[in-house]
C-alpha cells in the first residue's frame, strides 16, 4: 500500500452509520447514553495517566454506549499514536499482522498509519508482519476510529490484527510495542478492541466476564489465560487485551479499571443469548 493508498471503511452503514452528521450524532448520544454510556459528552475533566484502554467493537447500537466510557476518559488526554489491536475474525493474512503505511478512511476522514512505529514494533517482534490483506475487512479497528476522530483531532494509528492469540504472541507484541513507545518517548495510547463472552445467556455470561475482568484488571496475563481456559469464555480479542496488559505494565501501569460492563441483553432486552461488553483503562 502506498502512503497515498487508502484502507476504505468496510462497516460503514452496517456497524456505525455511513453518513458524517449521523455518525456524529450516534457518538453524540452515545456519550450522552446515562445508563451505559458516561452520561456527558467529552472532553472529560481526566488528566491523570492511562496507558491503554480496552474497548468493545460491536455495532454502535449495541455496545457504542459502553465503547464510549473509555474514549470519554481519553478525551482530555495528550497523544498522537495509537496502537490498536484487535482479533482478525476472518483469519486472512498473516498471523499478527500491521501495515506499513497508507491512511484509514472513516465517514469522519482518514486517519494515517505511523509506518515508522509499526515497523519499529515488527522489527522488536518476533511475530509481526506487513500484511494489508488482513486488514481489508475486518470491524474491530474500523468501528474504533470514529470514536477517536471524534474526541481528538489529529493522531496516527498502527493497527494490528491477530489470528494468533496464544500468550507467547502476546508476551511477545506487548513487549516490542512498550519497547519501542518507551525507547523513542512516543506520545501512545494502546487500545485493545474485544467483545467477551458470545451467545449465552445473559446470566452466564455476566458470571464468566465478570471472572475474566477480575484477571484483566490485576494485570496478570498468566491468570488472564487460565480463567479464560477454566471458564471457557469465548472473547473474541482476548490476545489483544493481553498484549496491551503486558504493554501497560511495562510501561508503568499498576491495576485496571473497570468503568463499564453490560451486555447486547442489558441494552437490547434480548438475554437469550448475549454478547459482553467492557470498556476498561490502564492506570
Amino acid at each position: 500500500m502506498s502512503k497515498t493508498a487508502k484502507r476504505s471503511p468496510a462497516v460503514a452503514g452496517m456497524f456505525y452509520p455511513s453518513d458524517a452528521n449521523e455518525l456524529r450524532l450516534a457518538i453524540d448520544q452515545s456519550f450522552r447514553n446515562t445508563k451505559f454510556g458516561p452520561g456527558m459528552p467529552p472532553p472529560s475533566l481526566t488528566k491523570r495517566k492511562i496507558y491503554g484502554v480496552v474497548t468493545p467493537h460491536a455495532g454502535y447500537a449495541y455496545s457504542g454506549a459502553v465503547a464510549a466510557n473509555g474514549f470519554y476518559e481519553l478525551s482530555s488526554l495528550d497523544f498522537d499514536t495509537v496502537v490498536m489491536v484487535g482479533p482478525n475474525h476472518y483469519g486472512i493474512g498473516s498471523g499478527v499482522a500491521t501495515m506499513r503505511a497508507g491512511a484509514w478512511e472513516t465517514p469522519l476522514g482518514q486517519v494515517e498509519v505511523n509506518g515508522e512505529v509499526a515497523a519499529e514494533i515488527a522489527e522488536r517482534s518476533g511475530v509481526v508482519d506487513f500484511d494489508d490483506f488482513a486488514h481489508s475487512r475486518d470491524h474491530c479497528l474500523e468501528v474504533q476510529l470514529p470514536f477517536l476522530q471524534y474526541i481528538k483531532k489529529k493522531f496516527t494509528l498502527v493497527p494490528v490484527v491477530l489470528i494468533m492469540q496464544d500468550i507467547d504472541t502476546a508476551f511477545d507484541l506487548g513487549k516490542a510495542i512498550a519497547d519501542t513507545v518507551q525507547e523513542n518517548e512516543i506520545s501512545a495510547m494502546l487500545v485493545a478492541s474485544s467483545d467477551l463472552t458470545h451467545y449465552e445467556p445473559n446470566g452466564m455470561a455476566h458470571k464468566k466476564d465478570s471472572e475474566l475482568i477480575s484477571a484483566m484488571l490485576s494485570l496478570d496475563v498468566n491468570k488472564f489465560y487460565a480463567v479464560l481456559e477454566r471458564m471457557d469464555v469465548s472473547a473474541c480479542g482476548y490476545g489483544a487485551i493481553a498484549s496491551i496488559m503486558v504493554a501497560a505494565k511495562s510501561l508503568g501501569a499498576t491495576r485496571g479499571e473497570l468503568l463499564k460492563y453490560a451486555t447486547s441483553g442489558d441494552v437490547m432486552g434480548d438475554e437469550s443469548a448475549v454478547v459482553g461488553y467492557s470498556s476498561a483503562v490502564f492506570v
